[in-house]
């Protein structure tokens, strides 16, 4: 199973800094973003590391179809630890309740938030 952490809290560039942060770059990496930062990227330069984008919008309602199809994306690059930074906590509990559903609750282990 592939670790997932989900990261939330401030702005777009404060999570790419904690996941460029938490980031082991002996391991294959994989981000799941919901936004742009204003200004630099901070996981621009990362090794190893798959970078997704995803338009602003709410990942478990308007864009569920957009992060099923990111994330079977991301998943076929076999990530050895995912990481998916929402740019709101609004419906946290719907997107854990999505990434424990199937078929993603076989292929996924949900670990303790990153929250800044």
């Amino acid at each position: 199973m592939i670790p997932l952490t989900l990261v939330t809290g401030g702005n777009a560039a404060a999570r790419e800094a904690a996941i460029a942060a938490a980031l082991d770059s002996s391991l294959h990496n994989a981000v799941i973003l919901e936004g742009l930062p204003a200004g630099p990227a901070p996981l621009a330069a990362a090794p190893r590391l798959h970078v997704s984008r995803i338009a602003p919008g709410c990942l478990c309602c308007t864009g569920n179809l957009t992060l099923r199809v990111t994330l079977n994306r991301v998943l076929r690059t076999r990530p050895e630890h995912l990481f998916i930074a929402p740019a709101t906590t609004g419906h946290l509990d719907a997107l854990r309740a999505f990434l424990l559903a199937p078929p993603y609750d076989e292929l996924l282990k949900l670990t303790q938030d990153l929250s800044l």
